[in-house]
């Protein structure tokens, strides 16, 4: 058994996928009005984007989180990298969560959140 897709509900495709492009997954553009779009990653896991609407037709009752369920952490080339990705991500106007930091475990540190709220870590040895 393998992990094969992840699936991540939005509320806006395009700026979702904008964001997971910052993140450096190549993304092509889905088609217009689509409610699901999926992209196969370079290591063959398949992430799904699926929109608020979509999620609702297969389980009418669903609701969005409270607080986050799970997490995404992208490795980053170099301990200066997370710092100039968390730069970039923010001057492409989403939200920070924790700056940049030395964790204790090892490795230099940062999350931002995507366009529905979810924390993204960002993070290199050091």
């Amino acid at each position: 058994m393998k992990l094969d897709f992840i699936g991540i509900t939005v509320a806006d495709m395009a700026e979702s996928i904008r964001f997971y492009r910052l993140l450096g997954w190549e993304i092509q553009d889905p088609e217009p009005e689509t409610d699901h779009h999926e992209v196969v990653l370079s290591n063959g896991l398949r992430v799904g984007f699926d929109t608020v609407e979509a999620i609702k037709q297969l389980y009418p009752d669903w609701e969005a989180p409270v607080g986050q369920r799970v997490g995404l952490a992208f490795l980053c080339e170099s301990a200066s990298d997370v710092d100039a990705q968390f730069e970039r991500i923010l001057e492409e106007g989403f939200e920070g969560g924790a700056k940049p930091w030395d964790a204790f475990w090892g490795q230099r540190y940062a999350q931002v959140r995507d366009p529905d709220g979810n924390l993204v870590d960002l993070f290199a040895p050091l």
